[in-house]
This record gives structure tokens, C-alpha cells and sequence, in this order.
């Protein structure tokens, strides 16, 4: 592995598991230091505890619905993280409903999270301008931002993952004079945690395999999938790439089967 990220620290917002974690795992194997941002509970304590016998990592513990907890993870991340350089905005879940079914707290689960995504991006991009060093920050977006499909009602999570690709345009804009790159990466169907809420366990793989044929490459994405193309657009490999909302879909973007 390079070791683009010798010396540097990362915070992983959705850290404890599944994409954030393993894009994490990347930084600390190549020299770098990890933050990991998820509910208080055993799986925080067990993915900061895999990561320090590797490195080193901490936790900061904050249920991103409660906006008292996200004010408080803000003033952890600033007094004890401000020399963080890279962000990766991985929280998130996904429970397809028809339109017609939502309930505003349907809907108020998901923009609870774009919520404290943007916040929290405000406050370690405070400390990468004070820094002085620049920063990279990785956006997780989605394909249903792109497009809708029919077997998967997604209007209210669409509707925030594109808030998300809007929110890194704008930063990368915005924040492109401070030497500050800001993409997305955009997933398809991903076999994460996030889908073990989605289908009982004992169909949870006939699930997978009946959604595989939406993809050319013929088969669901993997964490390690996703996490590699965070890694590159965190790394200096991509250091003339600021904006884009890279499509990690098995080809579904391209056209489908």
C-alpha cells in the first residue's frame, strides 16, 4: 500500500463499520492516525479497538439524530482533533418506502443526517484552514441520487444523498483556495450493515443475488469496493481532482442490463 497518509489523521463520520470503517483500516495500515464517529455502543468501541492494534485511533461517541450530541462530538472534534486533515462523511441508512407511506419522521431520519454531516464538516474544516495544510474530504453520496428505480422507492433518501452531491460541489468550490479538495463517491447496491436493516437475516443473501442482476458487472458492491475509491480520492494520487461524484455502481450509471 502507499503511504500517502504517513503522519496524518482522518476522521470518519459512520466510522464504526461497513465502508467508513475499512477506508479507515486503509489510512492507519499506510501511517496515518483515525477518528471514529458512530453511536456510543460495543461496535465504536470494538472498531477503535481493531484499529490501535494496528495504530492508533479514538472515538467520538454521538447518535447523529440528536442534534445535543452532534454539538457535542463538534467541540470534541475541535478541542482534540483540529489537526485532522482528512474527512470521510460515511453515515447513513437506507429503508425503501413508497412515497406515499413516508411520515415526517420518515423523512426528518434522513436530513437529521445531512444535518450533522454539514456541521460536523464545518467544524474539522475550521481546523484544516487553521491549520494551514489543506485537506481532503470524501463525500458518500449514492446512485439513487442519479436515478430512481422501481423496485427500490427512494424519494426521501435520494432527495438527501443528492443534498450531499450538491453539498460537495459547493464546498469544492468553496474551499478550493484553501487547498481543500472535496468529492463524493456515488455506490449502487453495496452488501454493508446498512442492508441488514433492510432485509431479515435468512434473506438477506437471496436479496443480494436477485439485486445483482441491476449491475452489468454482475454482482453488489463490497465495503473494500467503496473504500478503495475513497482511499484514492483522499490520497495525492487524485491531488488535481476537486468536485466530482465518482460512480462506484458496477456500471448501473452506464446502463443496465
Amino acid at each position: 500500500m502507499a503511504t500517502d497518509f504517513e503522519g496524518k489523521k482522518i476522521v470518519v463520520i459512520g466510522g464504526a463499520s461497513g465502508m467508513g470503517l475499512k477506508t479507515a483500516e486503509d489510512v492507519v495500515a499506510a501511517g496515518g492516525s483515525a477518528v471514529l464517529v458512530g453511536r456510543t455502543g460495543r461496535k465504536l468501541d470494538d472498531a477503535v479497538a481493531g484499529l490501535s492494534r494496528s495504530g492508533t485511533a479514538w472515538s467520538v461517541a454521538a447518535d447523529l439524530a440528536d442534534s445535543d450530541q452532534v454539538v457535542e462530538a463538534q467541540k470534541q472534534l475541535a478541542e482534540d482533533h483540529p489537526d485532522a486533515t482528512l474527512l470521510v462523511n460515511a453515515a447513513g441508512f437506507y429503508i425503501p418506502k413508497p412515497f406515499l407511506d413516508y411520515e415526517v419522521a420518515d423523512y426528518d431520519a434522513y436530513h437529521d443526517i445531512n444535518r450533522a454531516t454539514f456541521f460536523l464538516t464545518q467544524t474539522v474544516v475550521r481546523g484544516m484552514i487553521a491549520g494551514g495544510q489543506g485537506g481532503a474530504i470524501v463525500n458518500v453520496g449514492s446512485m439513487w441520487a442519479h436515478q430512481a428505480i422501481g423496485v427500490t422507492p427512494s424519494s426521501a433518501y435520494s432527495m438527501a444523498k443528492a443534498g450531499l452531491h450538491a453539498l460537495t460541489h459547493n464546498l469544492a468550490i468553496e474551499l478550493a483556495g484553501e487547498g481543500i479538495r472535496v468529492n463524493a463517491v456515488a455506490p449502487a447496491v453495496t452488501r454493508t450493515p446498512l442492508f441488514e436493516k433492510v432485509f431479515p437475516a435468512d434473506q438477506l443473501d437471496g436479496a443480494m443475488e436477485q439485486l445483482s442482476g441491476l449491475h452489468p458487472l454482475g454482482r453488489v458492491g463490497t465495503p473494500r469496493d467503496i473504500a478503495s475509491a475513497i482511499v484514492f480520492l483522499l490520497s495525492d494520487a487524485s491531488s488535481w481532482t476537486t468536485g466530482a461524484i465518482l460512480n462506484v455502481d458496477g456500471g448501473i450509471m452506464a446502463g443496465r442490463n
